[in-house]
């Protein structure tokens, strides 16, 4: 997939106000080491780094374009405790271990969560600590129904000849399982509900044209806009916008606080 980091960057105040409340339950130091897997355009980075002055923090991302765009707008200049790297969740390989390896509405795009946790567990100090938030089992469900009728239909369903869905959405009990074999244990491992609100359809637009591109592209480039307004319409069809012009979306994150066992 190309990421548009632009985009993303204007249509993701959702994921990053999730980061926050989960941020909000960590204590620090200041002097910690964190590493951020999935930083997309690295606001989130960031907001460690504000938190980590004597610290160190790293972000990693399989994306080169979102790479290169969190380098330029959190510059080792103003943040000299923040590095900036390419690399994939499911291969994590780092010459330090971490207090802290943090993700956020990341791992649902990768299809291997052990191996994710392998590497985890690797690059913990025993004692550090693993919050994980991405889409869990029953996410998005709504769009995705809508997804499912608009690429059957006879206007679109010629590009989705072998399509297989494109997301990864576990539950607690896959979790469970999987952290108990890198010696992990949950303190925290939940589906929880969220309220995904956007201004009105507009803003409903630019969310799906910047987080559904295993759909979006593959429609020709000329047809996107086109498609992404049929998902919209037929989305508020069953899901219509509220008195005050939102529309709104049930979101289920999967939650998950673990700690790393001597």
């Amino acid at each position: 997939m190309n990421w548009n980091p632009h985009d993303y960057a204007k249509n993701s105040s959702a994921q990053l106000t999730w980061a926050r409340e989960l941020i909000s339950r960590i204590s620090f130091v200041g002097s910690e080491a964190a590493l951020d897997v999935g930083c997309g355009d690295g606001k989130i980075s960031a907001e460690f780094a504000r938190a980590l002055p004597g610290g160190y923090v790293l972000g990693v991302d399989s994306s080169p374009e979102f790479i290169a765009y969190a380098s330029l707008h959190y510059p080792k200049a103003q943040f000299p405790s923040l590095r900036f790297e390419r690399m994939d969740a499911r291969s994590l390989n780092i010459d330090r271990r971490f207090d802290l390896i943090f993700s956020n509405a990341t791992l649902h795009w990768v299809d291997d969560h052990q191996a994710f946790l392998r590497g985890a567990a690797r690059h913990l100090y025993v004692g550090g600590r693993l919050i994980v938030s991405c889409g869990g089992a029953g996410n998005a469900s709504g769009i995705i129904t809508a997804l499912e009728v608009l690429t059957s239909s006879s206007s679109w369903s010629r590009y989705f000849d072998g399509f297989d869905f494109p997301y990864y959405f576990h539950s607690p009990d896959d979790y469970s399982v999987w952290l108990a074999a890198v010696n992990m244990a949950a303190e925290r491992c939940e589906l929880v509900d969220k309220d995904m609100i956007h201004d009105g359809p507009e803003g409903l637009t630019g969310w799906i044209r910047t987080t559904w591109m295993p759909y979006t592209q593959r429609v020709p480039e000329k047809l996107r806009e086109r498609f992404i307004d049929d998902l919209v319409q037929l989305y508020l069809d069953t899901c219509p916008q509220d008195q005050s012009g939102h529309t709104h979306v049930r979101m289920v994150r999967l939650e998950v606080e673990a700690v790393k066992l001597p």
